[in-house]
Formats: structure tokens, C-alpha cells, sequence
């Protein structure tokens, strides 16, 4: 796995959102996208 640097554009990728529904990075073509998560959310402690 590679680190993806600060500024650098993502590369395609596509996940479920929170309702389980398909989305894609690029559906949102030409728009800021913020990606937040919490790496620790399923886990213990």
C-alpha cells in the first residue's frame, strides 16, 4: 500500500456510503470532496 502525499489527487476508488448505497469519486467530478473517518470506530478501546 502506498501513502497518498498531502495536495496529491486521489486515485479512483468507490465504497458504500452510511445507507449502503454504491458511490464513486468520480460522481462528484469538479467538486471539493472531504473524506472523513475514524480508523479506530469498530474497534475496542
Amino acid at each position: 500500500m502506498s501513502v497518498i502525499g498531502e495536495g496529491s489527487e486521489a486515485p479512483a476508488f468507490s465504497m458504500t456510503n452510511q445507507d449502503g448505497n454504491p458511490v464513486a469519486l468520480g460522481d462528484f467530478a469538479g467538486k471539493y470532496v472531504l473524506l472523513w473517518w475514524y480508523p479506530k470506530a469498530d474497534t475496542p478501546g
